[in-house]
């Protein structure tokens, strides 16, 4: 008799459980539970895109003084300020997880300007040879990098703006409930504060005149 009743026990204790899971899990998903993990990752693939970018650029830089010093090889300092500048950029890296973190953030944002203000200046000292201007090789390079600080523009932005939204998810009503209740650990990711306009392609006359 036991036997036969407890079957029947056990869905009628279970029964309540399951109907609660299937209230539940559509509540979660129409009131904003996804919506802290979603715009984490798009915030996460939009940084991987401006390292993917601040990368192609440092990729050029080797043969781009190569190339200049072939012609203005008594330009030393700059070149080498080049150099250092870009071994800074690509030591200092900043991984996925440590987005949230300061210290780290603006250390990588610090090392990647100076390397602008370094390629800024060595494009500079370009104007003063006209052969070097002329230069097949430097003109290809020259089209690359400008491409490049342009994508660079571009990741940055769409970096920024999906920190935003990320960042608004966990201090803005519903989704702030489940930063306090379940994304306990999820804290706000740091942003550029750069003015964009600093880290624009620097200008560079091509005419091969004096």
């Amino acid at each position: 008799m036991f036997a036969q009743s407890f079957p029947s026990t056990l869905s009628l204790r279970t029964l309540p459980a399951f109907l609660l899971l299937a209230i539940v899990l559509p509540l979660l998903a129409g009131c904003g539970f996804n919506t802290i993990p979603t715009a984490e990752e798009q915030a996460k693939a939009a940084w991987s895109e401006v390292l993917n970018q601040y990368q192609r650029r440092a990729d050029l830089i080797p043969n781009l003084v190569e190339t200049v010093k072939g012609y203005a090889s008594h330009e030393k300092e700059v070149l080498e300020s080049v150099v250092e500048a870009r071994a800074k950029a690509t030591q200092v890296t900043l991984p996925l997880d440590a987005l949230d973190d300061p210290a780290k953030f603006k250390a990588f944002q610090d090392s990647q300007s100076g390397l602008t203000s370094a390629l800024s200046r060595l494009l500079a000292v370009v104007e003063n040879y006209p052969d070097l201007k002329a230069n097949q090789n430097f003109l290809a390079l020259q089209a690359q990098l400008e491409g490049t600080e342009n994508r660079i523009a571009v990741a940055r932005r769409y970096y920024i703006e999906a920190v935003r939204v990320y960042n608004t998810t966990l201090r803005t009503f519903p989704s702030i409930l489940w930063a306090k209740l379940w994304f306990t650990d999820n804290q706000p990711f740091q942003n550029f504060t750069v003015a964009e306009d600093k880290l624009e392609a620097p200008k560079v006359d091509f005419n091969t005149g004096g």
